[in-house]
């Protein structure tokens, strides 16, 4: 059992109810009571926590609302808040929410508090009466930015010409930072029972025409952020009549279209006006519209697109880049001098652009089909190629007579395809897409190409290996015959043609005995060689040493050996013989 003790009072709830109620019973249970009730008041309270607990932010205005369902009286309303940049909120204390301390009102604005707006608050409150407090009321959580809404915006209206002008000042900035992220959405309608609301998107200096003469319109506008979906309040309803228009006979040029291929703009109009004019091409900033000024006087005229009689011009000058965008006029004068201005139309070069065909050249090798892809724009338009991120569609098709030949495709990030498993000898043909998954475009197809792929290669080759064959036979066949060939001019050579030759005393020695080396060794003359054979040899060496003698003198005093004495030699040592002989 709790115990609940009043200083120097040791009694509690249990012991009273225990005293019975014999002997003063109810003198006993009243002391009892008398004693309970004041302890149960010391550090508790009866008031009640407030409930459902809001915070409610328009720009940067800041109001706090809850609920309190207690019947007391006199009773006021402190809250604490504490904010944190991380996620440690235990290190963060809790400070007191000025504008809302002491508040007898079930709301209070603390828009002072708030300086940080994408930080992470934690509020809460509690009900106070003298010294008695409640406790704390759950935890609001909240980052201001995101539950903040737009408040309404402020708007001018001039009705002029049968036109009505309008320029609408921003909500106020502190919370949103950046003005130029506000877009507007206007509503007008005719103050008539039949009312038909329309919805327009406008600048903050804009004009809004097709409107009756002499009517009166009423209207509205509302600022968002669409990129952090967040739409806010509406301005007041105001109301403004129409003037009639200005009657003008020159007629304005119209249907005015862009025309632009692989970033090349053109503008394009129609002239209504029989007489002779000129036309004064002229263009905005896309940007300028998004201020909150008066850009009326901020249009610039076409280089080269000035005083020209044409109804085209080339503006591609002017796009210095794809990351804004441009409003162009033409502006009509006549030989009065008098002009008039065309409906203005919007560019935005990624998208008004549109993607031409690119460039194909074919390339066969091997079994291959190589396919180089140029581009489209050329070299020159790195804007295709960097901004676009373009993918190419390749379709390529067997080029025959048969009709149901199939068309295949494929599809590559590259500029190089190749296409394999061809037919030899066969026309292949090919055309190329260029298109962009991104802004969702697509160019024509190109002009075909054809190309014949080249024819089988196993009959060249059988043919070429029979030629090299039939080379290396023959080759041989000749290495065989010239070897032939030459060993026996080496063997007619060396018995009809030998290279040594006998000494000339030998050869010329008896005549006709050694005339023929040759002869049969049993012939007659061989006979009389013998019976001299002893005289003949000692004379031969006789006359030999002689030589010798001689030729080695001779040779030591000329160096060279002469025929001539050798044949006078000779002839001496023949008399000699047929001297002795006799």
């Amino acid at each position: 059992m709790r115990s609940c003790r009043r200083p120097g009072l040791p009694v509690t709830v249990q012991g009273c109810a225990e005293g019975g109620m014999d002997g003063g019973a109810a003198a006993a249970l009243l002391s009892c009571l008398l004693v309970v009730l004041p302890l149960r008041c010391a550090g508790q309270t009866n008031l009640k926590s407030p409930e459902d607990i809001q915070v409610y932010v328009v720009n940067s205005n800041f109001t706090l609302r809850w609920n309190y369902t207690g019947n007391d009286t006199n009773v006021t309303f402190s809250a604490e808040c504490r904010w944190f940049e991380g996620y440690e909120t235990d290190k963060t204390e809790w400070k007191e929410l000025s504008g809302c301390q002491k508040v007898t009102r079930t709301e209070c604005d603390f828009s002072s508090a708030i300086t940080e707006y994408y930080d992470t608050h934690h509020v809460r409150i509690r009900a106070e009466r003298r010294e008695e407090v409640s406790p704390w009321s759950s935890i609001f959580e909240m980052i201001p930015y995101c539950i903040a809404q737009i408040g309404p915006p402020e708007i001018e209206l001039q009705s002029t010409n049968g036109v009505i002008k309008i320029k609408v000042s921003p909500p106020e900035t502190k919370m949103w930072i950046n003005p130029l992220n506000f877009k507007y959405n206007l509503v007008i309608w005719e103050n008539s029972s039949n009312a038909e609301f329309r919805s327009l998107s406008i600048f903050p200096t804009d004009i809004i025409d097709d409107l009756a003469p002499v009517t009166t319109y009423c209207l509205k506008v509302q600022a968002t952020i669409p990129l952090d979906l967040k739409e806010g309040l509406f301005s007041p309803i105001h109301c403004v009549k129409t003037t009639r228009k200005a009657v003008n006979d020159l007629v304005c040029a119209t249907n005015v279209s862009v025309f632009a291929l692989n970033m090349k703009f053109h503008l394009h109009w129609n002239n209504q006006y029989k007489q002779h004019v000129t036309y004064n091409v002229q263009y905005l900033m896309g940007y300028l519209k998004k201020l909150h000024d008066d850009y009326s006087v901020k249009w610039l005229s076409v280089p080269r697109c000035e005083n020209i009689t044409d109804t085209q011009c080339n503006f591609s000058s002017i796009i210095i880049g794809t990351s804004g965008f441009y409003y162009l006029r033409v502006q009509t004068v006549n030989e009065y001098n008098k002009s008039c201005l065309s409906d203005e139309v919007k560019v935005d070069p990624l998208i008004t652009n549109e993607i031409g065909p690119p460039d194909v050249k074919l390339d066969i090798s091997d079994v291959l089909l190589h396919i180089q892809i140029s581009p489209p724009g050329g070299s020159e338009s790195e804007v295709m190629r960097d901004h676009y991120d373009l993918s190419y569609r390749i379709l390529y098709w067997k080029n025959s007579s048969n009709n149901e030949e199939e068309i295949k495709m494929k599809e590559i990030k590259q500029t190089i395809g190749t296409v394999s498993d061809l037919t030899p000898s066969t026309l292949y043909c090919v055309k190329v897409q260029a298109f962009s998954e991104f802004y969702n475009k697509s160019s024509h197809y190109s002009k075909e190409e054809c190309i014949k792929t080249p024819g089988d290669k196993i009959l060249p080759l059988i043919i070429l290996a029979t030629f090299v064959t039939a080379l290396i036979a023959v080759c041989l066949v000749a290495t065989i015959l010239v070897f032939a060939l030459y060993q026996a001019y080496n063997k007619i050579k060396y018995v009809f043609f030998p290279s040594c030759q006998p000494p000339l005393n030998i050869e010329h020695f008896g005549g006709q005995l050694f005339s023929s080396p040759y002869l049969s060794t049993t012939e007659e003359v061989i006979e009389n060689c013998s019976i001299i054979e002893t005289i003949i040899i000692e004379e031969v060496n006789q006359i030999d040493f002689k030589d010798d003698k001689h030729s080695k003198q001779s040779s030591r005093d000329s160096g060279n050996y002469s025929n001539d004495d050798d044949t006078s030699g000779s002839k001496v040592s023949e008399e000699m013989v047929e001297k002795e002989i006799v």
